[in-house]
Formats: structure tokens, sequence, C-alpha cells
């Protein structure tokens, strides 16, 4: 089976979906991998560093025409869906509820196509979900950019001139994004507060050393088959504004991470809110490209309205690249191995990994484990 790897298009995009290691464990599988030149530069990954794994260097035109299988982390465009042929097979990160028309284009070419992001969340995918093991980073990497962009440091600091007070920093959601964001923040000498729709969050907020804002939600962001919370209802949203509004007011550094599959982003802090800011303070948004969660968010820009430094951004993969494309890799790795047995792909649609992440099948558009007409 030949893996083909293409190069990251998207505007501002630095990772690679396969690194010279995991290109060497999957020859070693007995797969051939195709990559296309430059992919990896961004991530520091240089074309002699495949050749020595056992990739092949070939151009794009070439990879679309002699890959069985095309890898990518963002979701292929039309330009490049029109690149397929039938019976092909692709794997990104497609988020195929927010591009139904690019799922039909893909239906209509009668290729088939995975989903990375649709990964069910349980214990046996764990090595495969990349939403995971990149919103680790993107937790991460946004205490940096906020330490960066805020006029403050973060620590209690006692000089001669006299003592710094600590900055304080309240993060808007408790998944694994908000989780490594506590714990950078807390590593770094902050007071670190956190808040979530779903109350068994406290416990983790808490282990962590943060303090946990605890709004009564009447089992609205309960779920117990996913990690994700649930759209809140308008008065779940006014009476969180008003438990979280004391310790915003007094933030320096506030950062939201509250996304909804498929879905827009909750809007969790609204104008009026970012007027009695504090001055000078900085609010980082990691759900911008799925419209934000602070009103004033403007994806991949950084915009100062009332005194506030509003940055709207995915941040991580990109920033980080080189261990951004280490996980991916090994994500893709795992899911690889899962889905094919002697190099063949099983289609095991009984597997509940296999079932949600096929999203087109030879020209049919799946959801839920079920076939839908085009």
């Amino acid at each position: 089976m030949n893996i083909g790897v293409l190069k990251e298009t998207q505007k501002g995009e630095r990772r690679v979906s396969i690194t010279p290691k995991i290109a060497e464990q999957l020859k070693n599988k007995g797969f051939e991998v195709f990559i296309e030149e430059d992919s990896g530069i961004k991530s520091s990954y240089k074309n002699s560093d495949y050749s020595k794994s056992g990739a092949q260097i070939r151009t794009k035109e070439d990879i679309f025409k002699n890959a069985d299988v095309l890898i990518k982390i963002n979701p292929f465009d039309n330009s490049e869906i029109d690149l397929l042929k039938k019976g092909q097979i692709i794997i990104a990160q497609l988020f195929h509820k927010s591009h139904p028309k690019e799922m039909q284009h893909i239906s209509q070419v009668g290729a088939t196509a995975f989903s990375m992001d649709a990964m069910p969340r349980i214990s046996r995918a764990q090595d495969m979900d990349v939403l995971s093991s990149q919103s680790n980073l993107a937790g991460y990497k946004a205490v940096i950019l906020g330490a960066y962009e805020m006029t403050k440091i973060f620590p209690l600091m006692m000089t001669a001139a006299g003592t710094i007070t600590p900055s304080r920093v309240l993060i808007y959601g408790v998944g694994v994004a908000g989780l490594q964001a506590i714990a950078t923040a807390k590593r770094l000498g902050a007071i670190v507060e956190a808040t979530d729709i779903r109350l068994e969050t406290k416990e983790q907020t808490e282990s962590l050393g943060a303090k946990f804002i605890t709004v009564n939600n009447e089992d609205e962001g309960e779920d117990m088959n996913s990690v994700y919370a649930k759209v809140a209802s308008e008065d779940y949203a006014r009476r969180q504004q008003k438990a979280v509004n004391k310790s915003l007011f007094q933030a320096d550094l506030v950062i939201t991470t509250a996304m909804v599959p498929g879905r827009r982003s909750p809007v969790l802090i609204k104008e009026d809110q970012v007027k009695q800011m504090k001055n000078g303070a900085v609010i980082i948004d990691l759900a911008a490209a799925q419209g934000g969660n602070c009103e004033l968010s403007e994806f991949n820009k950084t915009v100062v309205k009332h005194g506030v430094k509003i940055i709207g951004t995915t941040i991580a993969p990109e920033s980080v690249s080189t261990n951004a494309s280490d996980l991916y890799a090994k994500n893709m790795y795992n899911y690889l191995i899962h889905l094919t047995d002697d190099n063949q792909f099983k289609w095991d649609l009984k597997d509940e990994i296999t079932d949600e992440t096929l999203i087109v099948f030879n020209g049919e558009i799946r959801q839920n484990g079920k076939t839908e007409e085009i």
C-alpha cells in the first residue's frame, strides 16, 4: 500500500502529518511512503531526513497519481479534491459537519474519507486522538503567548524596591487545553481560576491548585459519553456571566478554550464585559477559528478594544510545529495500524473507531454509522 503525505497549504500552518521517524516505522510495517517535497521543512524536518528513513520524495502531482492513501492534517480543499481518483482514500481532520459541500465533492469523486477529528473519545482510541494531543500543546502555548503579550510577570517577586504581586489568570473551559493551561500558569506562579459547564471538572481543576468557579448547571453540561461541553442555555450563560464577572474583571490574562463539535463556539465574554476588564488585560481566544468565545475576537488577528488586547488564534499546533507534528504523526501511525491488517484496510464497520471516523465510503456519505443518500 502506498501512503502519500501531502504538504499543508493552509495559511500559517507549519506542521506535517508524518515525521521521518514515523515514516520509517511505516516502512518497516511494509508500507511505501511518499512525501511531498519540503513538507517537513517548517517543522525542522529536511527532505534528506525522510530519504534516510526510507520514504520517497515526490511531487504533489505524482503523489495524487500513485498513492492509495493520502494523508494531511487540515481538510482537503476543493482544488485537492479535484485531483482525487475514484477509490482513493484520504485521512485528515475534515471537520465534516462544518464542511458539507466538501464532503459532497469527495462523494462525487467516488473517494473514501476518514476524519481524524471524529475519533470517539474512548480509552481504546486515546493513542489516536489528535484533538487531545494538539489541544495539550495549545493550552501550554496559550499561557506562554499570554506571558509574552502581558505587561506584567506571573509570579510573586520580592525585591529591594518592593513586592510584585502575582498575576491573575482566568481560564474558560477545563478540557485538555484548559487543564494544560492551568498547570502551566500555576508553574509560572500565577493565581489561577477556571470555570466549565461540566461540574465534574471541578476536582481536576483543584487538583492542579487552581480555584474552580462553580455555576449550577442543572445537568446542562453532563454527557457521560463525551468530554465536550454541550451548548449552554441562555439562562446558564447569564448565571455563568454573573458568577465569573468578578474574576474576569480582576484578571490580567484570560484564556478561553470552549468549543462544541460541529457548531459555532459559544460566546462567553461579551463586549460589555470587556469594557469592565482591567486596562492592559490580555484575552487569548483559542476558539477563534469557530467564531470565538469572546464577542470581539477576530481569527488570526490581534485587536485592542477598550484597553484589552484580544488575540484570536488556534496557536499551538502551528507555533510548536516540531512537537505538534511528532504527536500527530504518532496518532496517525496508531490509527493506520488499527485500520489495516497485512497492509490492507479491514473495513470493520462494527468497530466503533472505524465506524465513527469513516465519513465517506466509496462515494457514499455516512454519519453515525449509517449511510446517507448523496
